[in-house]
């Protein structure tokens, strides 16, 4: 009996390991590693001691390897010792399943729930204050720990690991989501921090202005010519062809050109500017880095068979990070104009995506071949089609309002209710069901 106030000394300091050693778990596998990060980066008393969870958290292995090690050790100890005090008083074949019992009520509530529930909590806070101590435990448990780091290292050999990145855009727009929803971050800055992300996904393409919708002017068209093209159109800078407009030689500025239209100069020639080319896949991140050093503003984004494909401004790139940017000479173009509650009129020459997004259309398993509304619109028809004729897509239906002899200039889409849409889909199955 003389034993039983050191064992219980004892006992208890194993089951406060015990807490330490699982918080510690959790806490270095939850905390956030940025705010960690600008703490080492404060000059502050903090500093010192987030740098060394920083470190130690590089060698994650390690460190796991020395908490489960410990806490292991420790549970197993504390088994022992409720199992030699029980003992001391249950005699008998009874002592053991109650020492068995004792010891894992013990763990689970003082080792394991409770600290676990309060390092996920104050996961920093914890790091920072207890990371001195871990560091020791690491070195004290280094020859058990290295005999373990042997044997992962024999079982990758076996088993290969694949190199993946630790977050993906889809788990960083969850992030982005999730601080919206606390009060974090405003809505503009989530739609800001979305641009951002999505920003590299997108084409050359996914934003050119069409070839057709292209102004140009001939490096010999006449002056007065080139000065109603600047006053039609309201632009402050045109490309300039040479023949044909497949052959973009450069671009003029308005205040340029209109110095030389008083000065009555008949050439171009000594103020056109480069432009930046670029093909239909070049991403529009890279695209706006060739514009910032060439230091120009237009580029020109060539087909596969080196033809004109369209063209992109640096704002058409810059657009698509902060949204529309308008000056006092923009003329707006709605191309989504709601007539009701259910109904819109869209121009065929928005972008087919930003029209399915509108619509909430699922595009994410759909593979397009159409940039445009205009060249989907065709594609379904598999004709050019006259105003009136109309046809259903997944929750929409969409009637062409007007064309022209080569495109559809118009449509107007209309939200179908989910009976509507299944009945229109079951319907054209079985117009099309060959029996």
């Amino acid at each position: 009996m003389d034993t039983d106030g050191p064992s219980a000394g004892i006992l208890i300091l194993l089951l406060i390991l015990s807490a330490y050693f699982s918080a510690s778990e959790t806490a270095f596998s939850s905390y956030n590693r940025i705010r960690i990060k600008n703490y080492a980066s404060n000059e502050d008393k903090r500093a010192q001691r987030a740098q060394m969870v920083l470190n130690i958290s590089e060698d994650f292995d390690r460190l796991l390897s020395t908490i489960l090690v410990g806490n292991n050790i420790v549970n197993i100890a504390i088994a022992s010792m409720t199992t030699v005090i029980v003992t001391q008083f249950a005699m008998g074949h009874y002592g053991v399943p109650i020492a068995t019992a004792i010891s894992t009520a013990a763990i689970l509530l003082v080792g394991e729930i409770t600290p676990k529930s309060f390092a996920k909590e104050f996961a920093e806070v914890f790091t920072l204050r207890t990371v001195g101590l871990m560091r020791i435990i690491m070195v004290v448990l280094t020859p058990i720990t290295f005999l373990f780091e042997l044997w992962k290292m024999l079982v990758r050999k076996f088993i290969k690991s694949k190199d993946e990145p630790n977050y993906t855009d889809e788990e960083l727009m969850t992030i982005v989501d999730e601080a919206e929803t606390e009060g974090v971050l405003e809505k503009h800055e989530v739609d800001l921090i979305r641009s951002a992300i999505e920003f590299d996904d997108l084409n050359a393409s996914d934003i050119a202005i069409p070839r057709v919708d292209i102004t140009a002017v001939e490096i010999n068209a006449p002056m007065k010519e080139i000065d109603l093209a600047f006053a039609t159109h309201g632009y402050s800078r045109l490309p300039v062809y040479r023949d044909t407009i497949d052959n973009i030689i450069g671009m003029i500025h308005e205040k340029d050109f209109h110095y030389l239209y008083r000065a009555k100069v008949d050439s171009l020639n000594q103020i056109i500017s480069n432009v930046v080319y670029a093909t239909e896949n070049t991403k529009i991140s890279l695209l706006l880095k060739q514009l910032q050093v060439s230091k120009t503003h237009m580029a020109i984004i060539a087909d596969e068979f080196g033809g004109t494909f369209g063209l992109v401004t640096m704002e058409d790139i810059l657009e698509e990070l902060v949204g529309d940017i308008w000056d006092e000479h923009d003329e707006i173009d709605d191309k989504f104009r709601p007539i009701d509650d259910k109904s819109t009129l869209v121009s065929c020459h928005a972008n087919l995506i930003d029209m399915f997004e509108y619509f909430q259309i699922d595009f994410k398993n759909v593979e397009l071949e159409s940039n445009t509304v205009n060249g989907w619109v065709i594609e379904q028809f598999n004709h050019l089609p006259n105003p009136g004729e109309t046809f259903q897509y997944q929750n929409v239906e969409v009637l062409v309002t007007k064309s022209t002899h080569k495109a559809v200039t118009e449509i107007k889409v209309t939200r179908l209710d989910l009976p509507e849409a299944e009945e229109a889909t079951n319907e054209k199955s079985e117009s099309e069901d060959p029996s």
